[in-house]
């Protein structure tokens, strides 16, 4: 309707001065300008037109999205959950902290001097319109409610307090120290360090004594003294486990680990470690010898080549091995002799689990040449008494196992033979000989790896 009143005004317009130049002036316009203009006014009005239906139609679109959407929405119903939870109540003898109610405010509940809170202390108001928990109450507070009283005591109520009443040869506030008539045997006794006065304290006019750490009452309830408990003997008696790896002393209140010499104790405080005094410079071998660590202790060493018999000598190429000299082509005892000797040392712990392996023999052919195809083992000496069994690992290794545990201190030696055969013909023999004045000495073989034997511990 708009539309068609500008398009009536327009037209009104234009036939308006096309009528007043009818006049004969020189500036009126002819016929066919009119109509040109007339045209392009129309051409406008299509234009805004064509505008004005396009913006209506996509008001119209977004309405009906709009209405499609709110239909989608849940319908408001009885079921809907409130916005707020119900009020509640202090509990008797109790005070209530909070006064709104709406969803996720909190209440918190306390109870008076004397009574205590049965219930949640604070109560959350839900989504859901109701209050998290259970209703909170106050109950009266009874002193001997939790049986403090131990060992037969009788709890007597007082105010804001209670008193037991103990039987004959119990004392302390809660009947828990025995009087004793004989000092227990994990008491020490007779001994001013490990005693101490009790400390004592009046409660309503009766007197509470007790003792630190460490130490246990003794005497009557009048006449109390604090005895130092003796934790080592209390372990011992019950069999609870070793306080210490090594030895237990009592100190007053308490107890300490002591190692033997030549260990040092452990930041456990109960565990020893042997100290290394050759790793560690406190030795005092000489020059000349080497130093070997044993358990709580050191050796000096200075192996000596076996002796030169007839065509046979050896010469020492290193602190720790021995190596024969070439020998004649004519002398079979010379071949037959041990072709290398090497010295190894260690200590081994008594008690060792067996089966162990503690030591490997084995040959290696020279670059250039071919090994051995066949090797030989055996035990041919020592005092080891039957400790150790000797056996190939694989076809270039035998093995030293120890099979019965030892029980130290003592000095053990073994001889262990290996012969070297090349299509089966012999071809040289190693023996490892374990000697040892305080540690056991591993010699012998041309090429010898892995734990050498010493003295056990």
């Amino acid at each position: 309707m708009a539309l068609s009143m500008l398009r009536s005004g327009l037209l009104f317009l234009c036939l308006t001065t096309i009528h007043t130049c009818h006049g004969g002036g020189q500036n009126c316009m002819d016929k066919h300008q009119v109509v040109g203009v007339l045209r392009q006014m129309e051409k406008f009005l299509k234009g805004q037109e064509m505008r004005f239906t396009e913006g209506l139609r996509i008001m119209k679109s977004k309405l009906a999205t709009l209405q499609n959407s709110v239909s989608k929405l849940p319908q408001a119903d009885q079921s809907a959950a409130p916005s707020v939870c119900p009020s509640l109540e202090a509990p008797v003898h109790g005070t209530k902290f909070g006064s709104k109610y709406f969803i996720s405010h909190e209440v918190h509940f306390t109870c008076s001097h004397g009574y205590h809170l049965v219930g949640p202390g604070t109560r959350v108001c839900q989504e859901n319109g109701s209050w998290s928990g259970v209703n909170t109450i106050c109950k009266d507070v009874s002193e001997c409610s939790s049986n403090p009283c131990q060992n037969g005591g009788t709890c007597v109520e007082g105010v804001n307090q209670y008193k037991c009443t103990c039987p004959q040869s119990w004392s302390g506030s809660s009947c828990q120290h025995q009087t004793q008539t004989a000092p227990p045997e994990w008491s020490v006794m007779n001994d001013p360090a490990f005693s101490r006065r009790p400390r004592c304290a009046k409660v309503d006019r009766a007197q509470h004594c007790s003792c630190d750490a460490g130490f246990h009452m003794s005497g009557t309830s009048d006449n109390s003294i604090c005895q130092d408990v003796n934790e080592c003997e209390v372990y011992r008696l019950d069999q609870g486990g070793k306080l210490c790896v090594y030895e237990c002393v009592n100190v007053p209140g308490s107890y300490q680990c002591s190692c033997p010499r030549g260990y040092k104790l452990l930041p456990d405080g109960r565990s020893c470690e042997d100290v290394d005094e050759c790793l560690t410079q406190q030795h005092n071998c000489s020059r000349g010898t080497t130093c070997i660590n044993t358990g709580g202790g050191f050796q000096c060493v200075s192996p000596e080549c076996p002796r030169s018999h007839g065509n046979i000598s050896y010469v020492k190429t290193s602190p720790f091995q021995c190596e024969r000299n070439p020998c004649p082509m004519e002398s079979r005892s010379c071949h037959l002799a041990p072709k290398t000797v090497s010295f190894h040392y260690l200590s081994l712990p008594s008690n060792l689990q067996t089966p162990a392996t503690l030591f490997r023999m084995a040959t290696a052919a020279a670059p250039g040449r071919p090994g051995p195809d066949s090797l030989r083992f055996g035990i041919v000496g020592g005092n080891s008494r039957g400790m150790f069994v000797m056996q190939r690992s694989d076809r270039q290794t035998g093995e030293l196992i120890l099979v019965q545990g030892l029980r130290g201190p003592q000095d053990i030696s073994v001889d262990v033979d290996m012969s070297e055969y090349s299509e089966r013909t012999f071809q040289a023999k190693h023996v490892a000989k374990e000697l040892a004045p305080g540690v056991a000495i591993v010699t012998g073989g041309a090429h010898v790896c892995g734990m050498p034997l010493a003295r056990s511990v």
